[in-house]
């Protein structure tokens, strides 16, 4: 029984944030196709912020009708939903429609915005949930959490997207001896499988995570204890990192803390111990929270391609797939070896930031970055995303840990500064990207760059 509990809790994390970090592997093949091109990041990073109003709407629901909500009637929703909307993607991502004179990818953008939706509401339901079992399975559901983010990066690695050649190929000069001219196109190879595919496997791990939760379930009774068996505060950092992903943010809800649950189940709540952090230490903090949640999830996901496709579609696929793997590793670093030190944490994000000033620079840049068409160029804007991604969410981490120790408002906080961020960075992007078109395209193939 153990065993088999085990497995039906790590195969429930995998419905967590699967769908989302899905949508940004596979963005190497969808630019080539949607009408969008290197725009869609810019366009995903906002609907994702938007998507934000399911974790809200559940936190009122506590609030103001505590009780009423039942967590596995919401669970089943929102698994139903996320299966529905990724066999629709898979039928009619590239469908376009005509809005304001130009096409636009309509039924992408709905479907993203419905699956980001079912991903961050899971962030104030899944873990509510496994808080009635014992606290040995919350750790198997983070590791599952982890592979929700890990497997689609390795499944978009094994499609073998981004492969590219230029080719020779002629057309009409249009004068009128007509005669033919040679020119140099981008030829893109067939990956091993196509999107539609996997999009089908995207909805496929909803369906495994569905189903391990109804055989959670129909668990007898017995395994829901008491408070005594949920996780202690030796395990903040997987609950934490519960509540992070790479394109949303820290989101805590009512029931995300164990404590907070146990207090509204009528249980007494412990005291938490104070970290005794300053008002001004808190408030760099809270200026860091900011800072990090704003850069990974709105300044520099909205320029991702303009940033990495000037190198070739395999970089800009290489930096998405590793990048995705980078969170999930970031957690599992950070709840072997957690260092709380400021000075530290200060530290690691001068240096995450450092990375993505870079991936900023080359994004500027475009298409004419530093070593464009070469090897170590390639190489070194995928690192520069793996390590911006991974160390900044480490920080991420750290910094959750330490507001959960300070104080549950503290905590709450903590949350709202990381929506802040992540939504200031998402509004700043948009216009700049979609509006003054201050980054600029270009062809791998036909963009001549002085050497």
């Amino acid at each position: 029984m153990s065993l088999r509990i085990h497995v039906l809790a790590c195969c429930f994390g995998l419905g967590s944030w699967v769908a989302v970090n899905g949508l940004w592997v596979e963005l190497p093949l969808i630019v080539n196709t949607l009408p969008e091109g290197w725009d869609l990041p810019s366009y995903l990073t906002v609907i994702i912020q938007l998507a934000n109003l399911g974790p809200l709407l559940v936190t009122l629901m506590h609030k103001l009708c505590p009780g009423r909500l039942k967590e596995r009637a919401a669970i089943y929703s929102v698994l139903s939903i996320g299966v529905l909307a990724c066999i629709l993607l898979a039928f009619s991502w590239d469908e376009t429609t005509v809005v304001a004179a130009a096409s636009r990818s309509t039924a992408f953008f709905i479907l993203t915005f419905f699956l980001a939706l079912v991903d961050c509401t899971s962030s104030v339901t899944f873990l509510p949930f496994m808080m009635q079992l014992p606290a040995n399975y919350i750790t198997t559901y983070f590791i599952g959490e982890g592979l929700s983010g890990f497997i689609p990066g390795l499944v978009a690695l094994g499609q073998g997207i981004g492969m590219a050649k230029c080719v020779n190929a002629t057309q009409s000069s249009g004068n009128l001896t007509e005669e033919d001219m040679y020119i140099v196109q981008t030829q893109f190879l067939p990956p091993n499988f196509s999107t539609e595919v996997f999009f089908f496997f995207l909805a496929a791990m909803m369906c495994i995570s569905l189903a391990a939760f109804s055989a959670l379930n129909r668990l007898p009774r017995s395994f829901e204890l008491s408070t005594e068996n949920l996780v202690p505060d030796t395990d903040t950092v997987a609950s934490v990192c519960s509540g992070l992903d790479n394109h949303g943010a820290v989101t805590e809800g009512e029931n995300s803390n164990p404590k907070r649950h146990s207090e509204e189940s009528g249980q007494a709540r412990p005291q938490m111990a104070k970290s005794g952090h300053s008002v001004f230490q808190l408030t760099c903090i809270y200026f860091m929270v900011v800072w990090v949640n704003g850069a990974t999830n709105g300044l520099l996901t909205s320029v991702q391609t303009y940033s990495c496709m000037p190198y070739g579609n395999l970089a800009y696929h290489l930096s998405a797939a590793l990048a995705s793997c980078a969170n999930p590793v970031a957690c599992i670093v950070a709840m072997f070896f957690p260092k709380r030190s400021l000075v530290l944490l200060g530290v690691l994000c001068l240096i995450g930031s450092v990375f993505g000033g870079y991936n900023m620079a080359m994004a500027t840049m475009s298409p004419c970055p530093l070593f464009q068409g070469s090897a170590l160029g390639e190489a070194i804007i995928v690192l520069s995303w793996v390590f911006f991604t991974g160390i900044l969410s480490y920080v991420k981490v750290m910094v959750g840990v330490i507001f959960r120790d300070e104080s549950h408002s503290a905590l709450v906080w903590c949350g709202a500064a990381a929506q802040t961020g992540s939504l200031l960075g998402s509004v700043i992007m948009f216009p700049l990207v979609n509006v003054y078109n201050l980054f600029q395209s270009g062809d791998f193939c036909n963009t001549k760059c002085p050497l």
